[in-house]
């Protein structure tokens, strides 16, 4: 797992401009680093090492068929392709993972990408073509962001690391905060940041001359086709894919963990791991008992016993929590919402003092249709698309709603009130007619909410603390397996995710399985009272941010609301990032920031508060 960033420009440029941009990714790659500049063209790469420790540093490079090579990822079928490379005669230089890309591209030219499996984003330079090739994994593990402008194209596994490269300061993309504030995400190529732009999952980018000449899908989950295919023979076919899936995403040649909630994807994980290794899974737990949301602490712990897991549990106080706001913030770069990413930073802090990969179950709820937002009753289906009509009903709600945004939001973000719900529609959309509504459901989250928020919170809060995350659910053969099941293998009344928990039963006490989904919650609400509440909003009333994009009444608005009622923590929360993220890279220089301070002092300082 590692860093990557990149300039291909219409004119040289200097490797100091590099090593800049490298400098902020050095949390993504401490084991090593290096630069390579050849003409126009300037790659980097910060290395964190999990495959072939000793011979595995980047750019690699094939002088015989003249490419360059930087990649961020793991290639988890690098043994099975490597053997299928050399029989056509190909030498490897190492035994890394990565390496194989560079030599699927010389054998199968521009049709290199569906022979690789895995997560990844990697540039490529052709000599010969003059050629940049950029691409992501299918579902968009691993991130990767490009800048175009007159001189030409950077890139970059993470936005702080481009904007040393920008011609101006950063400004803000209104557009992504309006899907940020309602969605708590915004969604397809849209950042936070006007001019910089995601590469999409599963799509290749091609650039010539310093322009991007050509985009492509390699891979899309809409061609995916719906199956009739029974229990039986189901659970025989998924045998034998997760016997592959898991085989090749524990090739690692350092230790790994896992994080186990005690939900059905992390216990089934663990019931994996545990099948195919001998020694004891390393495992650990987060939940907040003394909270009004409770926790499954006492679950997870008897998961871990019954697997003999050496388990570790974090019990934070809210302090604790909230003070990892600002760094988690940072570490996220573009703006995401989720009161999940501070224990999942806590968490990888903790992993990361002992380990270098940890296992996670995101990814299952998507695939197997686990969410009770995929089964929802007639009248509520039928009522939502009258009124948000374009989704089928689904995905109908934003974060401010009512009279919040009338009340709240500034002239210019009232313009766009809307567009936050523009790739939830194009996705239910673009779904072939012969989907059922809960397949349609299922390709809207894989395609925004699942890259967007869930795998962002997987690479960016991980990756903070140079720790790489695996995601076996997110393996794209398991999520066309899981996509393409009947409706009635996945759901039944009020129970989903029925196929996985009916498989992944038989190695695990029946009951475990059949609970109602509590889903992992953060009481955010409880810590957002009182004293505390009133200096957040002492704060949030002085933020350029706010005062920029919100009307002026908007803090007290909220602050009284929540008083009263106790119902827009997330609203506030969503004010409160923002400003954290406003006054880290807007405001200021990106800077990394404590692992740990007070979201409040943050914002006070050098404000005279």
């Amino acid at each position: 797992m590692c860093g990557i960033v990149g300039i291909i420009e219409r004119r040289q440029h200097k490797a100091v401009l590099l090593k800049a941009m490298l400098a902020s990714l050095h949390h993504r790659g401490p084991d090593h680093s290096d630069i390579h500049v050849e003409g126009t063209l300037g790659f980097a790469h910060s290395r964190l090492s999990i495959i072939d420790l000793a011979g595995g540093d980047q750019p690699f490079i094939s002088e015989q068929d003249g490419l360059v090579l930087v990649a961020n990822g793991e290639i988890y079928n690098h043994i099975e392709l490597r053997a299928e490379l050399e029989a056509q005669g190909r030498q490897f230089q190492t035994h890394s993972d990565c390496e194989t890309i560079l030599h699927a591209y010389a054998v199968y030219g521009e049709d290199f990408l569906p022979h690789i499996g895995g997560m990844f984003a990697f540039a490529l330079y052709d000599r010969k073509k003059q050629r940049l090739i950029l691409a992501r994994d299918r579902l968009g593990m691993k991130p990767l962001f490009i800048a175009e402008s007159a001189e030409g194209v950077c890139f970059a596994s993470e936005i702080k690391a481009l904007l040393p490269a920008l011609a101006e300061k950063p400004s803000i993309n209104p557009s992504a905060l309006i899907q940020f504030l309602q969605n708590q995400n915004a969604s397809g190529r849209e950042t936070m940041f006007a001019g910089v732009e995601q590469l999409l999952p599963g799509e290749c980018v091609v650039i010539e001359q310093g322009r991007v000449v050509d985009r492509q899908r390699y891979w899309s989950a809409l061609d995916v086709k719906p199956r009739d295919i029974g229990y039986t023979e189901a659970e025989a076919e998924f045998d034998s894919l997760m016997e592959t899936v898991m085989t090749q995403h524990m090739r690692a040649d350092v230790p790994f963990g896992l994080f186990l909630s005690g939900g059905v994807d992390s216990t089934t994980l663990l019931a994996l791991l545990s099948r195919y290794k001998e020694e004891p899974i390393r495992t650990f737990s987060l939940g907040f008992p003394d909270s009004s949301v409770g926790d499954e602490l006492s679950t997870a712990e008897h998961i871990a016993k019954h697997f003999n897991s050496q388990h570790t549990i974090i019990r934070p106080t809210g302090e604790q929590m909230l003070n990892r706001l600002v760094y988690s913030t940072w570490a996220a770069d573009d703006l995401m919402r989720d009161f999940a990413n501070l224990p999942t930073s806590l968490l990888a802090e903790e992993a990361a003092k002992d380990l270098k990969v940890v296992f996670s179950g995101e990814g299952g709820d998507e695939a197997f249709a686990g969410y009770g937002r995929y089964r929802p009753g007639k009248f509520e289906r039928l009522m939502k698309n009258i009124i948000y009509p374009g989704s089928g009903g689904f995905r109908t709600g934003g974060n401010f709603r009512g009279k919040l945004p009338k009340q709240l939001f500034s002239e210019k973000l009232l313009r766009l009130a809307d567009q936050w719900r523009k790739p939830i529609i194009d996705a239910w959309r673009a779904a072939p007619v012969d989907w059922s509504d809960l397949q349609r459901r299922q390709y809207v989250d894989l395609t925004t909410a699942l890259p967007d928020n869930l795998l962002v919170k997987a690479d960016r809060m991980l990756m903070g603390w140079s720790l790489e995350g695996r995601l076996p659910f997110v393996d794209h053969r398991v999520v066309e397996f899981g996509l393409s099941l009947p409706d009635d293998l996945k759901i039944e009344g009020k129970q989903g995710k029925l196929f996985l928990k009916k498989w992944a039963s038989r190695h695990l006490p029946h009951e475990h399985f059949w609970q109602k989904k509590r889903g992992f919650s953060v009481p955010v609400a409880d810590w957002l009272q009182s004293d505390y509440l009133d200096r957040v909003g002492a704060v949030l009333r002085d933020s350029p941010a706010i005062e920029e994009w919100m009307q002026p009444s908007a803090v007290d608005v909220l602050v009284k609301r929540q008083k009263q009622k106790g119902d827009v923590s997330k609203n506030i929360y969503a004010l409160l990032q923002f400003a954290i993220w406003h006054k880290l890279f807007i405001e200021g220089d990106a800077k990394c920031p404590p692992a740990s301070v007070d979201p409040v002092a943050f914002l006070a300082a050098g404000r005279g508060l």
